[in-house]
Parts: C-alpha cells; structure tokens; sequence
C-alpha cells in the first residue's frame, strides 16, 4: 500500500465547529499517515502529487471569498482530481466553495468554482440549526448543521445521502450535500467522521485502506449506536 497522504486546506480558516477533529481523528486510525497542511498562500499540494484525501472544513462567509480565490487558478486540477476519484469531505460551507455561485442577502453574487451546478444563498440574520439522519448506501448517517446559509438548484444526480430527519440541502429537502465519485460534500458537522464510525471505514477503504481499524472503536460505536436511538426516537425535535 502507498503511504497515505491526506491534504487539509487552510486549517487557519477552515476550522469552526471542531471540524479539524475530522483530521485529528484519522491520524488516530491511520499509522504513518502525512498529514499536509495547505494555508492560504501556500500552493497546494494537490497540484503537485496524488493524495489519498483533500478535507476542508467550515468557515465564515468572508473567509469562503478569500478560499474561493486561492483555488480558482487550480480550478481544472481540482476538476481532474473529483474526475479520477481521488477521495473529497468538504463539511459545514466548505462545499460552498465548489457550487457555481453564492448568493448575499442583495442579490449580489459571488462567483464560486462552478464545479457542481448548486448555488447558495445567504441569510445572514436567520441562523439555521437542526439534527439531521440520514443514509448513504445501508449506512445510518447522524449529525449537526450550523449554518446561515443553504443551497439549491437540482442534486437529485450528485447528492451525498438521503435524509430521513430532517432537512437536506434546502429546508424541505429529503437530498443532502454534494456527492461525484469519491467527492463527499455536507452541511453536516459535528464532527462528521467522529460521529459516523462506519461512514468513517468506508471512506477509507476508498483512500486505499482495504482492512481499516478505527481508534477507540469500541468507544466510537457505543456512542454511535446510541446517537442512532436518539435520532430515530420519534419525540426527538430536530429544529
């Protein structure tokens, strides 16, 4: 097996919510894992190398624009990158970043990396919070959303999970995030990987683990399983 890469971008921004757990996590999980941290001005790595997983967490709106412009000149690369599955988890506004546009309260647009077709609008006054169960492929999927902003426009060919509580990409819709071969993009935080133990293993069969073992798996799957009776509990209130 190659030694497994994983690239995160602009830790100094990209970084509310805990969401650097995501990392900090499987750099438990993985031996001899390099991890490559990207800041703003720093050209990344890739541009130079194949990686075995590029993360990028939540951020204020103005930190989206500075992003947005970092990763506009790499834009084909990144393209090249989602198109020869190399593995993705974009969490909370990230995914933002890759939609076609964001949209502020004035109609006023800024221009994203256009590398799916969604778009977001913001609502900088209404913050939205919400639980959320959902399910990719047979795996039960729970989380978080934080969030002033939601996007739309047609996922039903690149969404991430189906929601079963809760709201996926806009209020009312049972499609959450953004999903293209091993791209995963999610409003979910939380942390997302912490959270979701199996989802976790799956993604790194993908980075080209074949038989993964979770630290603290016991521990991870305890709290799981009992996250899981919470969220399906019918009384819960998820917004």
């Amino acid at each position: 097996m190659n030694k497994i890469k994983i690239e995160v971008l602009y830790p100094e921004y990209a970084n509310l919510f805990g969401d650097l757990m995501n990392i900090h996590y499987l750099e438990k999980c993985i031996p001899n894992v390099q991890i490559i941290y990207t800041s703003l001005n720093e050209i990344p790595a890739f541009t130079k190398e194949t990686l075995s997983l590029i993360y990028m967490g939540p951020m204020t709106e103005h930190q989206q624009e500075l992003v947005i412009q970092a990763l506009s000149p790499y834009r084909e690369q990144l393209q090249s990158a989602i198109d020869h599955h190399t593995p993705f988890l974009l969490t909370g506004n990230a995914m933002e970043t890759f939609e076609a546009y964001i949209e502020n309260e004035d109609g006023s647009r800024i221009p994203g990396l256009h590398l799916f077709p969604t778009y977001a609008k913001r609502d900088m006054f209404h913050r939205y919070n919400s639980l959320i169960l959902g399910e990719y492929k047979g795996i039960s999927l729970v989380g978080f959303k934080a969030q002033f902003s939601h996007s739309y426009g047609n996922n039903e060919n690149c969404y991430f999970y189906k929601v079963l509580r809760g709201d996926g990409l806009y209020p009312g819709s049972q499609l959450e995030g953004l999903h293209k071969n091993n791209f995963f993009g999610t409003y979910t935080v939380g942390p997302f990987l912490v959270e979701n133990p199996l989802f976790t293993k799956y993604l790194l069969k993908q980075m080209g683990i074949s038989n993964p073992v979770l630290a603290f798996e016991s521990s991870i799957m305890e709290a799981y399983r009992k996250r899981l009776v919470e969220f399906r509990n019918p009384k819960l209130r998820f917004h």
